[in-house]
């Protein structure tokens, strides 16, 4: 079975109407083998915020170092979000897995007239899934009830519901009441229920579980009698505009004996309400499982719960906002929170399911100067006509009913002014297809043969029989992106029409964005690129970037990463980072330069050999290292920094930690090279506030953990996807995107062939517009060519002379003299042609 038919099947599965109970989940995980049984399990209920919640919660038990699984619901762009283990999607291959082996027994229920919907089949594949890779504790959104919803099937060793209002009624009641009633059923048999419900939904979850922990806000505690005083409070400082697009709130959260006062990623008091929640339901998982949770884990894992869609800023001029609120509560506190940012005119991009009540979140929210209504690619969307017409009779005068969400966003952001706000909002399936204006690439593949070509399209799930009739098309120019289906039929017919090929996905179904293969000469692009000018659909944005990613500029600038006003050393050619161990434990050198005269004597020795970087690190990342204190790390690092920031080349320091940065910064580092892809928070700030380069790694482990080694669909698309998100949070922090470097982290979590994967595709990371880094230098991985440790020099030299071929900007290496020339002998052989009479 191929991907895009385990996924077409999963999502065939929503015809069936909802059941309430929990009988036919548990009878699919009894024919799995009940694998969720040794699994703990938080269960978040609510009407509002449990999304939130629930990615706050897992990121705090991953700072206890925890293995933690999350569900939640809907996805974005790919049925995969929903699904996730320390916070990577679940493989292909695993969901193809779960559809082999359940589809007999779903098919069977099926036909008996007991059929089982999409969200209990894809609520049991989450399970299966957790207990398949035996995480610590799992993460669950419930869907929209509580006792008989399809995650009620587990029994929880904590569970919330964060509030409740009228929601869902012709399935959960009529009132606040009884919708209240439905969702207190989480309650865990033997703990406290953590609520930060209020009034009647309130009283009605005391009668249903007695034994609670109530968050409240701390405003509103004086002349609260006793018995109705919160257990918990939290207090919401609003939120910092710095530079770029930066956007964290800060809160503090107060309970017997214990306070924090943290940053947080997510905004708005509502926020700080979700965090008091995530915080005490932490602390009772914590508590349960033995293990620490800190008051430095907790702010930490506060300060790194990122949500996207949920009040998602991405840019500042003008202010664009994504935010998927679907109900009137919701939209009441988008518009409580746009009421923290000052902007001059609100332009608003609106889409909501049939089923919502439209005329309550258009009265909640925010009233907007000019409004596009649209329809994201799905059955349940309301028609643009009848969105528009409930603006319009709410006295809304500049009201234009649209059609696709991208062709939406264009239309709003052309009417914006630098100093305006464009919104989007009302269904998160709506944000979703927004967000890939920012998340999509165009990712050009090198087909050298026909077996290239059958994997570019193995790796886009494109169906056997179409791939076997295009692979003899694909030896030229090939790129690969993703759109949605009515994109991605108007792509081929136009690639098509101008003489080229492109085949499509398997998927579908609507709930999947859609992969393209598109292949044909440069010119056949450039008329491709001409010819979607007036197509409809909102495929300006993938006109643009086809045009840069394969310089299909007739004058003007290239494709590639960002240019930088700044002439890097990466600008030209591939540069060389010759690397400057100053620790006792470093794994190649063990310890030869610790002393900091030898270090010194070692960097005077790179520049003469040509080195255009010094990258200087104070602690080993190698398997088994100890960790080292900051104040060690920059006793060990500042005094080689300042002996050698004269010299003929930059400086950078390799360091995972903000304090030691800083420090490195002040004594005259020129770059900042994170292998934890600025996973310390106050990273990402520092690197803004000194406007300096940052090299972002995408890493598993630091230092690294040899059995902990991540499963891949096709290794590149999976850490590009990764690093994707960690550039938006580098931008959103006020960090340009010229500034970000980004390093595929071989070695780092990947088994030797991956590794190799991603030194032979090294070229596709472009398509991230960043300068890419490949440190290869003495890795484990040559051990497939036969070289033991010790015996990689020449391995080393012959990839970096590949690296640079392939497109890298940076190579990290040991060796400086051999790998400059390496480089060297690339660039001349690549440009020979151009000295030639």
């Amino acid at each position: 079975m191929e991907y895009h038919e385990a996924v077409n099947f999963l999502f065939d599965l929503r015809r069936f109407r909802m059941k309430p109970g929990t009988e036919a989940v548990r009878g699919l995980l009894e024919h799995l083998g009940d694998p969720h049984e040794d699994v703990a399990f938080v269960q978040i209920a609510g009407s509002n915020g449990k999304g939130s919640t629930a990615r706050m919660v897992a990121s705090l038990l991953r700072e206890s170092d925890c293995s933690v699984g999350l569900y939640t619901s809907p996805h974005l762009d790919s049925l995969r979000e929903r699904v996730t283990v320390d916070g990577r999607r679940i493989p292909k291959r695993a969901v193809r897995a779960f559809v082999e082996e359940a589809k007999p027994y779903l098919v069977d229920r099926a036909a008996a007239g007991e059929p089982l919907t999409f969200f209990e089949t894809v609520t049991a594949l989450a399970l299966w899934q957790f207990g398949r890779v035996e995480v610590d504790v799992a993460v669950l959104e419930v869907g929209m009830g509580g006792e008989l919803d399809a995650t009620s099937v587990v029994d929880p060793v904590a569970s919330a519901v964060t509030n409740v209002t009228l929601e869902h009624t012709q399935v959960l009641g009529d009132t606040v009441e009884e919708i209240a009633a439905t969702k207190a059923a989480v309650a865990p048999a033997d703990g406290p229920l953590v609520t930060a419900a209020t009034g009647t939904a309130l009283a009605t979850i005391r009668e249903q579980a007695p034994n609670i922990v109530r968050v409240g806000d701390a405003s509103v505690v004086d002349g609260t009698p006793p018995d109705d005083a919160p257990d918990v409070t939290t207090a919401y400082h609003g939120h910092g505009q710095g530079q770029g697009s930066t956007l964290e709130a800060r809160v503090t959260v107060e309970g017997d004996g214990w306070r924090v006062e943290s940053p947080l990623a997510l905004v708005g008091a509502h926020q700080a309400q979700n965090a008091g929640v995530a915080v005490v339901l932490a602390r009772q998982v914590a508590d349960r499982l033995d293990v620490d949770l800190t008051e430095q884990m907790v702010v930490r894992g506060l300060r790194g719960a990122h949500w996207p869609g949920r009040f998602e800023v991405m840019s500042r001029e003008p202010l664009v906002v994504l935010d998927g609120a679907h109900n009137p509560g919701a939209c009441e506190q988008v518009a409580s929170v746009l009421r923290e940012f000052d902007y001059d005119r609100l332009h608003l991009v609106f889409a909501a399911m049939h089923d919502k009540d439209h005329r309550g979140m258009v009265t909640a929210l925010p009233t907007p100067d000019s409004v596009v209504t649209c329809r994201p690619n799905i059955d349940r969307a309301e028609t643009p006509e009848i969105l528009a017409r409930v603006f319009e009779s709410v006295g809304v005068d500049d009201v234009t009913a649209g059609d696709t969400v991208a062709s939406a966003v264009e239309v709003a952001q052309r009417r914006a002014n630098p100093d305006d706000c464009v919104l989007v909002t009302g269904s998160l399936f709506c944000v979703g297809e927004a967000r890939t204006t920012w998340t999509r690439h165009v990712v050009e593949k090198r087909v050298r043969d026909l077996e290239d070509a059958a994997s570019v399209f193995d790796h886009a799930s494109v169906p056997t029989g179409s791939a076997a009739e295009a692979r003899s098309d694909a030896v030229h120019r090939v790129v690969e992106t993703r759109v949605e289906q009515r994109q991605a039929a108007a792509l081929q017919r136009e690639m098509i029409r101008v003489g080229g090929n492109c085949v499509v996905s398997g998927h579908e179904s609507d709930g999947e964005l859609s992969s393209v293969v598109l292949m044909g000469t440069c010119s056949q692009f450039t008329a491709l690129v001409d010819a979607l000018d007036p197509v409809p659909y909102g495929l300006d944005d993938v006109r643009k970037r086809l045009r840069t990613q394969l310089d299909l500029y007739v004058d003007g600038p290239s494709g590639g990463h960002a240019a930088s006003s700044v002439d890097y050393p990466w600008s030209q050619g591939t540069a060389v980072m010759g690397i400057l161990n100053v620790t006792p434990d470093s794994f190649h050198d063990g310890g030869e330069h610790h002393d900091p005269d030898d270090a010194v004597e070692r960097a005077r020795e790179m520049v003469a050999a040509g080195v255009d970087i010094i990258d200087v690190g104070g602690e080993s990342t190698r398997p088994g290292a100890e960790p080292v204190s900051v104040e060690e790390e920059i006793d060990r690092i500042v005094p080689v920094l300042e002996a050698i920031t004269s010299l003929d080349a930059l400086v950078s320091v390799d360091t995972r930690k903000a304090a030691v940065a800083e420090a490195a910064l002040d004594a005259g580092a020129d770059i900042i090279n994170d292998v934890t892809g600025l996973d310390d928070p106050e990273m990402r700030f520092l690197v803004a506030e000194r406007d300096v380069p940052v090299v972002v790694m995408h890493s598993i482990d630091a230092p690294v953990d040899p059995d902990n080694v991540v499963e891949y669909d096709d290794v590149v698309g999976d850490v590009i996807a990764e690093l994707t998100e960690t550039v938006l949070r580098a931008e959103s922090a006020g960090i340009p995107r010229e500034n970000v470097i980004v390093d595929p982290g071989i070695g780092f979590g990947k088994r030797a062939a991956e590794s190799f994967e991603l030194l032979d595709r090294v070229d596709e990371f472009h398509a991230l517009g960043c300068p890419v880094l490949v440190g290869h230098s003495h890795k484990s991985m040559y051990g497939l060519v036969d070289r033991d440790s010790g015996e990689r020099g020449p391995a080393t030299v012959a990839a970096t002379a590949l690296a640079a071929d392939r497109g890298a900007d940076i190579v990290r290496v040991h060796d400086v003299p051999e790998n400059v020339a390496a480089v060297r002998v690339a660039h001349t052989m690549r440009n020979a042609g151009d000295e030639l009479p």
